[in-house]
């Protein structure tokens, strides 16, 4: 068995034989120059991000003004991942009007 291999044979080993593509002509510089001048000038239209998935905790809490009075459940949606970030994120929002605060559950979305 031969074990000096030349270059061409190592290339032929490794990725096949080459296929040659048929060759694309170039429009000449003339046709190009005449489409960028024809063509008219439009305004940048701004593109609006695609909407892409968040994710979402749904936090219920039970809240009262009273102590050991009559409670409320509300829901909160949080904007992340973190269950922690989520319950406090929601604690805050929801001391802003009532004094007592218990978080129930939180669940994802």
């Amino acid at each position: 068995m031969n074990k000096e291999l030349t270059e061409e044979e190592m290339r032929q080993a490794l990725f096949g034989n080459p296929q040659i593509s048929p060759r694309v002509s170039l429009p000449s510089l003339t046709e190009v120059e005449a489409d960028i001048i024809a063509a008219p000038i439009s305004r940048a239209v701004k593109k609006k991000p695609a909407k892409t998935f968040t994710p979402r905790l749904l936090v219920t809490l039970r809240v009262s003004n009273e102590f050991e009075g009559k409670t409320y459940e509300i829901l909160h949606e949080a904007d992340t991942l973190s269950t922690l970030l989520a319950e406090q994120e929601a604690t805050k929002a929801a001391r802003r009007k009532y004094r007592y605060v218990e978080v129930v559950s939180v669940k994802s979305m």
